[in-house]
């Protein structure tokens, strides 16, 4: 008992001499909970909604209020056509695309039955999709069955009527619902991720921990040379584990790229350099190891999992939470790898949404990490 007292306390010691590791053990976890929990919504409320109203009558402007009357669908945008509305879809701006046709309103003031086309971006969450089938369809049927009572209060010759508006619900991209098409795509960026930083963590601290940092700095290489040149290493070897992963993804999901495939390389290769560059970030502040490691878990990828869009959405999350998944890269490569391989739409068109904000950040961690260490040594 007195040699198992003997090696507690020599540990306890360890753990009490170190106050950044210490601070690191006892702060993080509680703040993660805090993050984490404000971060993840149940069912999805608000959710937005493009509406292409070609009829601008009262009983497409009644129609429409429906669906913004509660706390289900929020009206994002208002717009001119058909094509833009696939767009915003396309972009992943609205979930749900609302079609009038011209003569909606004259047809429903003559009695006559009318129709409406919805579109639901399928490339979401398959059980999310299928729960905003199903609240499209309530209230559609609402709608229709009030219009009804309507047209009978006016008429009693509206009890022989059929149905006065049908609505046609569309899921475009992931119709059948698989949710290996919705998984895969996401799983790509959180696997590279993971990758790329625990391997680029250690990369500083290791040399310190071994003692082999002093010959680094009375060398004349340059700070950014000596961050690059721990981090191209690392860069061959993510990519390629990205094309593995394409391929496997292939022959075993049977997931093919809709989009084109050598912009989805070539944005991967930025996704990989803020990788590297955060992980490299991350090493230059630790003093040992453990505290790279525990950074790296902590502070980068249990969020990157929960808050970057792979589990649960962003669109109910809290401004804090969705602030600090805007700063994580792998936020907006998802956004690219499922715009590319699930719904086939080019990369200039997710531009400013998400490959300027992940090139933004890319170049920023990157410099960071060359400062840091020029402050170091």
């Amino acid at each position: 008992m007195e040699r198992l007292w003997t090696i507690m306390r020599k540990e306890l010691y360890h753990i009490w001499r170190d106050p950044r590791t210490l601070g690191l053990i006892l702060a993080l976890p509680g703040m993660l909970l805090i993050l984490l929990g404000y971060g993840i919504s149940g069912e999805r409320t608000s959710i937005p909604m493009a509406v292409a109203d070609f009829s601008k009558s009262d009983a497409s402007r009644r129609y429409i209020e429906y669906f913004t009357a509660s706390d289900d669908f929020k009206l994002a945008y208002d717009v001119l056509s058909e094509d833009d509305l696939l767009a915003l879809i396309d972009q992943s701006q609205v979930d749900v695309g609302l079609l009038i046709p011209e003569d909606f309103g004259r047809r429903l003031d003559t009695g006559q039955p009318t129709t409406v086309q919805l579109y639901i971006n399928g490339s979401s969450d398959p059980t999310d999709v299928q729960t905003i089938q199903l609240k499209l369809s309530a209230i559609s049927q609402i709608v229709s069955q009030n219009v009804l009572v309507e047209q009978f209060s006016r008429s009693p010759l509206a009890s022989g009527l059929s149905n006065p508006i049908e609505a046609f619900i569309k899921t475009l991209y992931n119709p059948n619902g698989d949710t290996k098409l919705f998984m895969i795509p996401g799983l790509i960026p959180i696997i590279l991720q993971v990758q790329a930083l625990l391997l680029s963590t250690l990369a500083i601290v290791k040399e310190r921990e071994q003692g082999t940092m002093e010959q680094l700095i009375v060398t004349p290489i340059k700070s950014w040379e000596l961050m690059l040149g721990k981090i191209i290493p690392y860069l061959l070897v993510s990519i390629f584990n990205l094309f593995a992963l394409l391929g496997l993804a292939r022959l075993l999901f049977g997931i093919t790229i809709a989009g084109s495939f050598w912009e989805l390389v070539g944005l991967s290769l930025v996704f990989i350099v803020g990788s590297l560059g955060m992980g490299v970030l991350i090493s230059n502040l630790a003093q040992s190891q453990m505290q790279a490691i525990y950074l790296a878990v902590f502070v980068i990828l249990i969020p990157a999992i929960i808050l970057s869009g792979l589990l649960f959405p962003r669109n109910n999350m809290p401004l804090v939470t969705y602030w600090y998944s805007e700063l994580l890269p792998v936020t907006h490569y998802l956004e690219i790898t499922r715009g590319i391989i699930i719904r086939g739409i080019p990369g200039l068109e997710l531009w400013w949404s998400s490959i300027f904000p992940l090139l933004i950040l890319s170049v920023i961690y990157f410099i960071a990490s060359v400062l840091v260490f020029r402050k170091r040594i």
